[in-house]
């Protein structure tokens, strides 16, 4: 697939967003902008949060991962289920109670401003991470195999990346994204079960006969009982699934700003086990993938592709795709599903950062509605300049898989979020709100300085993805520790 095949595609596929864009975005209103009218419909919510859960990370990573930990990341993807059942039942009926649109307005009515902005700042710096790995790779794969042969800088593709997600977000925000993640999430979803046939096909097998050969076998471990020291033993992975899902879907304003625009609260917990049983079974399709990508480059010797002279697991499924003789339509397929997949989960990224810098950090609704949407603008573009920043110092830093360093990172940035929703929901207590911001920064310092050391220090204990309930656990101890009795009621 050429450079032109490419540009054409990528046309194609912006116009048809921007045609979106324009329709859904003809009523500019921050009401429309934060939560669609509540009028999004419960299995376009579903549909499309599979594309915007996923993303690049996992259409790239997760496959490139397999070689390394086999199935084991279906571990983790067990965890999730349980914990978007902890969603479903018990956060979404508060956030609908209490009629949020950003859901750390429930930190300001438990506790006080200071928590809001505490909640909302590591939600910020989470999503814009996150957000940020995501576009990375995407960057990362468009320059290694395309424009770096015409000199293109990488820095230039990720310019161009966010400035796309901003043209066609910037007016309709979630009322938008809640039709362009729909129809993303099905090319992703599309792109996956095509890039498996033509695989198969080109090996001549059966799903059925690589699930049964000696091949397989070598990347089919899923789970990992008999050495609680490693870092993917299965109640690790487990919790960590469980508490990742919590915190990165639950106490995150980007996934439950979809959530929060369906008409009612029986349509939105619909919503999310719908989601949640469709996510397992992509998920495996996956990591399926992955064992079919690592056969196939054994098969012909395709080694590792280079980045800055290392190897990258992440970049093998793309080299397959587009550098290997399998044809024209696996490469359509491929960048298909890997603009689909980033864009589904970037875009939907952006549009709640601004609902919640306006609402949480800059409280808009004291301006008249004109005001309002004029900054509103302005954070969108803001926000749009910290992530081209962000992505461009990824380029320089990251050397590991991108999904393992996504997942790590979250056990850093919501653990004060999980501290923080816990000790509300869990407990009657009020806090003493001078003290929040301190608390929760030593929980992240310690998680910090626990994370860096060598698992020699622990006995040969290796720590995963624990770290996000420990640093929650860490969190819900200081705010015990600066607790002041719940106001009497007459």
């Amino acid at each position: 697939m050429n450079s032109v095949q490419i540009s054409v595609l990528l046309l194609l596929y912006f116009g048809l967003l921007f045609l979106i864009s324009y329709f859904t975005g003809k009523n500019d209103s921050n009401e429309t902008f934060y939560s669609a009218g509540k009028n999004s419909k419960w299995y376009l919510v579903a549909f499309g949060m599979v594309g915007a859960s996923l993303s690049g990370v996992t259409f790239i990573s997760v496959p490139g991962w397999v070689g390394a930990t086999q199935f084991t990341y279906l571990q983790v993807v067990l965890g999730y289920f349980f914990g978007y059942l902890v969603i479903a039942y018990i956060l979404l009926p508060l956030y609908y109670r209490m009629g949020l649109r950003s859901i750390y307005e429930y930190l300001g009515e438990r506790f006080g401003p200071k928590s809001q902005k505490t909640g909302a700042f590591f939600f910020f710096l989470s999503r814009i991470l996150g957000a940020s790995f995501r576009l990375y790779l995407v960057a990362l794969v468009l320059h290694h195999f395309v424009l770096k042969s015409f000199g293109v800088p990488i820095e230039a593709t990720v310019v161009v990346s966010v400035a796309l997600i901003y043209a066609y977000t910037f007016r309709g925000g979630i009322n938008t994204i809640v039709i362009t993640d729909t129809l993303q999430t099905l090319f992703m979803l599309s792109a996956l079960v095509l890039a498996i046939f033509l695989l198969l096909d080109d090996l001549q097998l059966t799903a059925a006969a690589f699930l049964a050969s000696e091949a397989f076998e070598g990347y089919s471990q899923v789970f990992v009982f008999d050495d609680p020291m490693q870092k993917n033993y299965f109640f690790k992975s487990f919790i960590g699934g469980a508490f990742i899902t919590i915190a990165m879907t639950g106490l995150d304003q980007d996934m439950m700003q979809k959530n929060l625009s369906c008409k009612n609260i029986k349509e939105a917990q619909l919503n999310m086990v719908v989601f949640s049983l469709i996510l397992i079974v992509v998920t495996g399709l996956f990591v399926f993938l992955g064992s079919l990508l690592f056969h196939y480059s054994e098969v012909n010797s395709i080694g590792l592709p280079l980045s800055n002279g290392v190897s990258k697991t992440d970049l093998l499924f793309p080299e397959i795709a587009l550098n290997q003789s399998l044809g024209l339509g696996i490469g359509i397929t491929f960048f298909l599903g890997l603009i689909a997949a980033a864009y589904s989960s970037a875009d939907s990224a952006l549009t709640a950062l601004t609902t919640s810098f306006c609402l949480d950090f800059l409280n808009l609704e004291r301006y008249s509605k004109e005001v309002q949407i004029k900054r509103r603008k302005q954070v969108h573009l803001a926000i749009s300049l910290v992530l081209i920043a962000v992505i461009i110092s990824f380029t320089y830093l990251l050397s590991d898989s991108v999904i393992d360093s996504l997942l790590t990172i979250a056990g850093y940035t919501y653990g004060p979020l999980l501290g923080l929703f816990a000790f509300g929901i869990l407990t009657s207590y009020q806090i003493k709100e001078q003290w929040v911001v301190m608390v929760s920064v030593i929980s992240v310092g310690s998680i910090a300085v626990l994370g860096s050391l060598d698992a020699s220090v622990l006995n040969g204990y290796q720590l995963g993805y624990e770290l996000l309930p420990l640093n929650g656990l860490l969190t819900f101890i200081g705010l015990y520790l600066i607790r002041r009795p719940a106001p009497k009621t007459a």
